[in-house]
């Protein structure tokens, strides 16, 4: 029997009762760490783990994918016979990086996604397509079909496969949610339109690895076409590989709430310190209750913002703002501050646009980034000046738009070897980044 039973109670208790269990799992988290795991074994060392638990992990100091790369074996605090699935993530090194998961980890998984999913409205009815892959290492197709099965819905496991396939599986399933990245989301509609299908039995989109959000938590022009486009619901959900935890819409709509239960959510400036609800900052997780790779104070490069406001759903969790950029990722241009994040998302309210990329370089002596963004259109509309301006208004920086041909485009974005699209090529960095 799972030791993760769900308790519709936790998810409206007080904030203090909310603080309050989320401390004991943290306390137990940390003493697990100091025990079980090489690394932490070593970091901990001299820390005093009794008083106030949420000042003590401030002491902590922070692990990103640098130091994961350079220690590896040392963060599995589990015996090899116990590890029961391996999946990869990017490293930092072009070396894929190894996540290992316990029996413990993977019914954690499954509960994570149960808590999400029935947040946002999935029910036992439902017939849920999974357009994300359940192969090649990949954690998160396996944590939506582990999700979808806890709660009892049928699920229709057709992941990365081609338009004709997914068309057909509409066609005969009628499937009811479809989980997938937006992006992809957005081709699969136009393709249904230009195959005068209708899919009215589809109420809702889940969407991962982009975000379909602004800043005022509202659906951002992508996030708007799919609603009107699948009419149906969508959400989002944001989660990575070495925290599997998720932060997933309820029915509301306004953010991604936390599993208090499951994590610990930091908000850092650059000097590593707690920025006010609201601010931008980078993400940092402490998943808990893990066994076989259990992690501290993990940077995950991504910024966001917390919103500690009430939502109307009546849960008193925090909740976390749409991912706004990598934090590798962010360009300097012409003394302005710019996210990858920010120019798609204007791209996308643009009309006419039908796929994009942009490849960026650091400029002689480092003093300023320079970018180019690759579009392709529908019937040579809009004109290149136009796209000009109009992503001038929006990001506050005149970028060069070079137009090619969709074929060219959607090449280089949906790679062979990549199990999402990429649509950011650093050259400074001689290889391309995954946007999450």
């Amino acid at each position: 029997m799972s030791k993760f039973l769900y308790s519709r109670d936790l998810d409206f208790s007080s904030r203090g009762d909310i603080a309050r269990i989320q401390g004991d799992f943290l306390k137990k988290h940390l003493s697990f760490c100091k025990m079980n795991s090489p690394y932490y074994k070593n970091l901990l060392n001299g820390i005093d783990l009794s008083g106030d638990i949420f000042e003590v992990l401030k002491k902590i100091p922070l692990t990103d994918k640098d130091v994961l790369t350079r220690h590896k074996g040392e963060f599995v605090a589990v015996a090899q016979d116990d590890i029961q699935d391996i999946v990869f993530s990017s490293g930092t090194t072009g070396e894929p990086l190894s996540i290992v998961y316990t029996a413990t980890d993977l019914e954690r998984l499954a509960y994570n996604e149960l808590r999400t999913f029935l947040a946002c409205g999935m029910r036992k009815s439902d017939r849920v397509l999974l357009t994300c892959t359940l192969d090649r290492c990949f954690i998160a197709g396996l944590a939506y079909f582990e999700g979808a099965r806890a709660i009892g819905a049928a699920t229709i496991r057709n992941g990365l496969n081609s338009m004709e396939s997914h068309l057909e599986i509409i066609r005969r399933l009628k499937p009811t949610v479809l989980v997938g990245v937006p992006s992809f989301l957005k081709r699969l509609i136009e393709y249904l339109d230009s195959e005068n299908t209708i899919p009215e039995h589809v109420r809702m989109l889940l969407c991962i690895g982009e975000p379909v959000r602004g800043l005022d938590l509202e659906l951002n022009p992508l996030g708007h076409f799919l609603e009107k486009h699948w009419g149906a619901k969508v959400y989002s959900t944001y989660a990575s590989s070495e925290t599997i935890t998720s932060f997933c819409d309820c029915e509301s709509a306004c953010g991604g709430h936390l599993l208090p239960e499951l994590a610990v959510l930091e908000i850092l400036d650059e000097n590593a310190r707690e920025v006010p609800c609201g601010e931008i900052g980078e993400v940092v997780v402490t998943p808990l209750q893990i066994e076989g790779m259990p992690l501290i104070r993990f940077r995950t490069g991504d910024i966001s913002f917390k919103v500690d406001e009430p939502c109307s759903c009546g849960r008193n969790s925090l909740r976390l703002g749409p991912i706004i950029g990598r934090k590798q990722q962010m360009m300097k241009i012409n003394g302005t501050t710019l996210y990858p994040q920010t120019v798609f998302t204007a791209l996308e309210g643009i009309e006419g646009i039908t796929d994009y990329y942009i490849t960026a370089k650091r400029l002689e002596y480092g003093l300023s980034d320079y970018a180019e963004v690759h579009v392709a259109l529908t019937n040579d509309l809009p004109d290149k000046e136009s796209i000009v301006r109009k992503l001038a208004a929006l990001t506050r920086v005149k970028l060069p738009v070079i137009i090619e041909p969709a074929e060219k485009v959607r090449a280089k974005i949906f790679s062979i070897n990549s199990r999402k699209p990429v649509r950011f090529f650093d050259d400074t960095q001689s290889q391309q980044s995954e946007v999450l």
